[in-house]
C-alpha cells in the first residue's frame, strides 16, 4: 500500500493491526487534525474512519478483480479532544458480494469513546484500463 502523497500520510495515520475483519490505525490531534476553536475536527475523525474502514475493506477483496469505495459513512462525535492520540478500530459487520458494513470505533489513551461510526463499502468489479 503506497501512503505517499495522501490524506493518510497527510494526517500521520499509522496502522497497527490489518487483520481479516478488523483494522486499527491512530492519529494524533495536532495542528493538522484539529479545528479553528482547538479541538479535533469531526472531519479528520470521520477521515480516519473511512480510511480504517476502507483498507479493511480492501483486505477482504480480490484485488485483481475488484476495487471498493466508500458508498456512505455517519458519525456520532461523543466526546471532544484537544490534543493526544486517538485511535481508530474498525470491525466488519456484514460481508456481501457487492457491499460491506464497517463500525469504528475512535477512543482516547484512556478508551473513552470520541467518534463512533458507520461505513458502508461498495465491492465492484474492476474496470479493464
Amino acid at each position: 500500500m503506497n501512503l505517499e502523497n495522501t490524506l493518510i500520510e497527510a494526517l500521520d495515520m499509522k496502522f497497527i493491526e490489518i487483520g481479516e475483519g478488523k483494522v486499527t490505525a491512530t492519529m494524533p490531534v495536532n495542528e493538522k487534525t484539529r479545528q479553528p476553536f482547538g479541538y479535533l475536527h469531526g472531519g479528520a475523525s470521520v477521515a480516519l474512519a473511512e480510511t480504517v474502514a476502507s483498507v479493511g475493506a480492501a483486505a477482504l477483496i480480490d484485488s485483481e478483480t475488484e476495487i471498493c469505495f466508500g458508498l456512505e459513512i455517519n458519525a456520532n462525535h461523543i466526546r471532544s479532544k484537544r490534543d493526544g492520540l486517538v485511535t481508530a478500530i474498525a470491525n466488519i459487520v456484514h460481508k456481501g458480494k457487492s457491499t460491506q458494513v464497517w463500525e469504528i470505533r475512535i477512543q482516547d489513551e484512556q478508551e473513552k469513546l470520541i467518534c463512533l461510526s458507520r461505513c458502508t463499502m461498495a465491492v465492484v468489479p474492476k474496470k479493464s484500463e
